[in-house]
């Protein structure tokens, strides 16, 4: 799985947005829907990169293609 630099969380969830994704529920991790898939983003920053990639990848999308959106 390809490593991605640490992500505040705040900028995880601005650009899964952009990527079609919605804020569903938050508390001590922020649960963001497209009506296919959900996925969980904590509140740390930053979020580890392997983290994050899996959270990216658990979203559809590539590596690549999030650091596009961002």
């Amino acid at each position: 799985m390809p490593n991605l630099p640490g992500v505040n969380h705040q900028v995880a969830v601005r650009t899964l947005q952009k990527a079609g994704f919605r804020i569903i529920r938050q508390g001590k991790h922020i649960v963001m829907s497209d009506e296919v898939r959900i996925v969980t983003i904590p509140r740390h920053d930053p979020i580890n990169g392997y983290t994050m990639a899996g959270i990216v990848r658990d979203a559809g999308l590539t590596v690549e293609q999030f650091k596009e959106l961002i």
